[in-house]
């Protein structure tokens, strides 16, 4: 395909220039404090029940703002879809959330998950450039009219859709929050919590502005007194997520003139992608190649998920889902909401066939688009490098971040191997929180033990690393004199249809720090070689 200098210049046109700053609220404006606040609850995993999610668990920036753990695939991310069952055409790529748990820290079974974490239904949407859009999620229910979570009374009254966007996910079963948690729960959690104490290193900026204060201290800098309230939570992650910008990829330097800012390759994908013929840019089109609308494309049936017509009740948006922004795509696999395009070669074969599903509400330009191998091979130049901002990947401000609790390496350690009950299966031990000095409660969880079965759960200052027998289990802690017991008998039914958890409180103090304990669930199953099975070990190091 040739292209002419006209071509270039008005596919150039038909994206605009480069990103001006995104709106903010005339009653939230942009501090430094208060990005920096912002910056500390967003990548603080204590904001979630469990104190193992973040915000930023599914929105990392050298992950275009999404989360890159629904590539693996597997279990751990899939969510069943609205058939229920695992392993169909229906299934989502989700984010992993919390263990189901009560408002006491407990563990509760869920149908689906059991004491697994929960995945949620749709795939996240990138984070960075959202401070742009008019309406965020999937289905646009967060939208510019910011209430309090509270007193449901107007806060904010234009842009503030990241205001409304923060106020789902704490409190959200699957993804946060424990069950009938409200928004009070989230702000004494937070007024109570040391900032980043999970983190395994904050950025140098956040480390020089903590600077060893409390929560409370840090909201009286961003709001000139130290209530820490859901608004206030809301209004200082919004500012932070007002500075995620990505103005620096390629293609700006090409729309203020630099034709040598792309190859000819690109050059000539940026052209297609612009073309009568292809009309991508009828959807994606402004400097951040989104219309922030929402349509139907046949991804999906539309009976599947109901999209935007979940939230305006008309029949003409069912199944419709967010256009989103093609700045940075390349970073975010898989693709569409619910990562059935595992790569973008994935996404641009879905629509070269004209999607795979139709209903009355389809656009006409997604139909069959014959392209050829060398097209494709140039539309997916333009969509990589021109569009992705190489601070993201690099995590350069302001896309650098704390190191998340998940990889600091503190987490509770299994090792050893489980000993199996009736029908061979095996008790799994649910062992992910942290064991921080002064952490209130610690949970630790035994799945697929014999349902109805009385069990242990053995604590121990000194471990066995390679086990001994105890009737026909193995055990992996030492069980000398300084062991302690708690007997629980188990949830559920039948063979691997038992739960249970018990919380401790982690005391406090730096005498603590570098204690270690070690525990294993033992179940009383007449089914188990000895009539006991076991689960694997686990180690604690208090930090």
């Amino acid at each position: 395909m040739a292209v002419t200098l006209l071509s270039l210049m008005l596919a150039a046109a038909a994206q605009g220039g480069g990103l001006l700053p995104p709106p903010v609220p005339p009653g939230n404006p942009i501090t430094q404090s208060k990005v920096l606040l912002g910056k500390t609850l967003f990548w603080d995993e204590q904001l979630s029940s469990t104190r193992t999610v973040s915000c930023g668990s599914c929105h990392l920036p050298e992950a275009g703002g999404s989360d890159p753990r629904s590539l693996l695939g597997g279990p751990a991310v899939t969510h069943p879809g609205p058939d229920g069952v695992f392993g169909t055409p229906d299934d989502v790529l989700g984010s992993p959330g919390v263990v189901r748990s009560d408002a006491a820290g407990l563990y509760v079974a869920d149908p689906v998950y059991s004491l697994a974490p929960q995945v949620t239904p749709r795939r996240s949407m990138g984070v960075v450039n959202a401070a742009y859009s008019p309406q965020l999620f999937w289905d646009g229910r967060a939208d510019q009219v910011f209430r309090d979570p509270i007193t449901n009374q107007v806060v904010l009254g234009r842009f503030a859709a990241l205001e409304s966007q923060v106020l789902g996910p704490p409190v959200s079963e699957v993804e946060m929050g424990h069950e009938g948690r409200d928004w009070n729960d989230v702000a004494a959690r937070i007024a109570a919590a040391p900032p980043l104490a999970l983190s395994g290193g904050p950025t140098p900026d956040l480390a020089a502005w903590l600077d060893g204060r409390d929560y409370p201290a840090l909201f009286l800098e961003a709001f000139g007194t130290p209530e820490v309230t859901p608004s206030r939570i809301a209004m200082a992650i919004a500012s932070y997520e007002r500075t995620l910008v990505s103005d620096q990829a390629p293609i700006f330097a090409f729309l203020a003139g630099n034709t040598a800012a792309l190859t000819p390759q690109e050059q000539r994908g940026f052209a297609l992608f612009n073309s009568p013929r292809l009309a991508c840019n009828l959807c994606h089109f402004g400097p951040r190649f989104t219309d922030d609308q929402f349509r139907y494309t046949g991804v999906r049936p539309q009976a599947e998920d109901p999209g935007r017509a979940a939230v305006t009740g008309d029949p003409a948006d069912e199944g419709a889902m967010k256009v989103p922004s093609l700045l940075n795509v390349a970073l975010r696999p898989p693709y569409f909401h619910g990562g059935q395009a595992a790569d973008l070669a994935a996404v641009v074969d879905f629509y070269d066939r004209g999607g795979d599903f139709d209903g009355p509400n389809k656009p006409p330009t997604i139909h069959p688009l014959g392209l050829s191998a060398a097209e494709k091979a140039d539309l997916l130049a333009f969509l990589g490098r021109p569009l992705t901002d190489p601070r993201l990947a690099a995590r350069q401000a302001p896309f650098d971040r704390p190191v998340l609790y998940a990889e600091s390496g503190r987490q509770p350690r299994l090792y050893g191997r489980p000993t199996a009950g009736a029908a061979g299966i095996e008790p799994v031990m649910v062992a992910a929180e942290p064991p921080l000095a002064g952490n209130p409660s610690l949970t630790i969880g035994l799945d697929h033990g014999r349902g109805g079965a009385l069990a242990a759960l053995v604590v121990d200052t000194a471990d066995d690393p390679l086990g001994h027998p105890v009737q026909g289990a193995l055990a992996f802690l030492a069980l000398g004199p300084d062991q302690v017991r708690h007997l629980i008998q188990l949830d559920g039914a039948g063979p691997g249809g038992g739960t249970a958890s018990f919380s401790f409180t982690v005391p406090a103090g730096a005498a603590v720090v570098g204690q270690r304990r070690y525990a294993q669930w033992f179940v009383a199953d007449p089914g188990a070689p000895g009539g006991l099975a076991a689960s694997a070990a686990a180690e604690f190091t208090v930090f």
